[in-house]
């Protein structure tokens, strides 16, 4: 070929030359530290069960639990969410299972601290969907209608006895008006006021939950449209950002991740708080899928995955592969 001048004076290939060179010059890194791992443990169960639509997930028994907590600190992982699965029987309109201190949420908070201590730090979903025999995050009025101030009412209720269990953070799921403000007066009031709050700020109303459905054995029947968020809103979302840090949220989360990474480098560029991402069910559940077809590089796509969300801002990764990515990452 024909060299004119200098041409190509700028060679960026130059700079991925090798797999050192390109480490080297990464501008992104993965680090355990980043790594948060979503649990489910399910009340009357004396081994673990396979949840079929998130292949290499189960719900948990208290025993298998305190394992997969004792495994993720010696991964290197930095948190664990828990989502306590009651049994059908003790569900009922008002979700009282999230408030009872024996209820299965509080008895796996408990026994996760007693195994760990303060070497991970302890989450808890906070959130009446997995206790309700309805299947909604809030208290239904009688014509059907989720009832925000009602449930507020609940929530301050489910804040204390997490906290009183042992929770170092609430991560209050429901999307209700007001949420993270109740909940901090709540904890406050009651003597926890080293309590975290980690909001779910922005939680887009998705396709891509439904195996988490059967993660949680839900009893949802209908939609959530009145209270998560439209899926074609951005503005929206830095309107919910701006509440939920006037009203005292320690951190941040965009849920799904993967989807509305767009909405997660807004957020992130636009607070000083710790930002967290949720790469869901159904993000999982298609790598997976994919790779069992051989479609894909199973290990390749859960990296590049998880890169692209570190990418756009999430500081914390909440994700079903958190120990399997952190123990790759400590053998790099």
């Amino acid at each position: 070929m024909t060299v004119y001048g200098n041409f190509p004076g700028s060679r960026p290939r130059r700079l991925r030359t090798t797999p050192a060179m390109r480490r080297m010059v990464a501008e992104t890194r993965l680090d355990p530290a980043n790594l948060i791992l979503p649990a489910f443990v399910r009340e009357g169960i004396d081994a673990p069960v396979a949840i079929s639509a998130m292949p290499g997930v189960q719900q948990h028994t208290l025993d298998t639990l305190r394992k997969a907590a004792v495994e993720a600190v010696s991964a290197g992982v930095s948190g664990i969410m828990l989502f306590g699965v009651p049994a059908d029987e003790k569900k009922d309109a008002r979700g009282s299972a999230g408030t009872d201190p024996d209820g299965i949420l509080q008895v796996a908070l408990r026994a996760v601290r007693e195994e760990v201590g303060d070497d991970l730090v302890v989450m808890s979903d906070l959130c009446l969907d997995e206790s309700t025999d309805h299947g909604h995050c809030g208290v239904l009025t009688a014509d059907g209608r989720i009832d925000n101030d009602a449930t507020l009412e609940r929530y301050a209720e489910m804040a204390q006895v997490q906290a009183d269990a042992g929770a170092h953070v609430v991560g209050p799921s429901g999307m209700m008006d007001g949420q993270v403000g109740v909940i901090r007066d709540a904890l406050d009031q009651t003597g926890h006021e080293d309590v975290s709050i980690l909001a779910y700020t922005v939680k887009y109303s998705s396709a891509f939950y439904g195996p988490f459905r059967e993660a949680v054995g839900s009893s949802l029947k209908g939609d959530r449209k009145t209270y998560q968020q439209d899926p074609a809103n951005a503005r929206e979302s830095l309107r919910e950002l701006a509440l939920d840090l006037e009203e005292g949220a320690d951190m941040v989360m965009v849920k799904p991740a993967g989807p509305y990474l767009d909405i997660l480098a807004k957020v992130a560029d636009s607070v000083d708080v710790p930002v967290a991402a949720y790469q869901i069910s159904g993000e999982y559940a298609m790598i997976e899928a994919a790779a069992e077809k051989g479609w894909i590089d199973r290990d390749a796509a859960i990296m590049e995955s998880l890169t692209g969300i570190r990418r756009a801002g999430a500081q914390m990764i909440l994700t079903y592969w958190a120990t399997e990515v952190a123990q790759r990452l400590g053998r790099a």
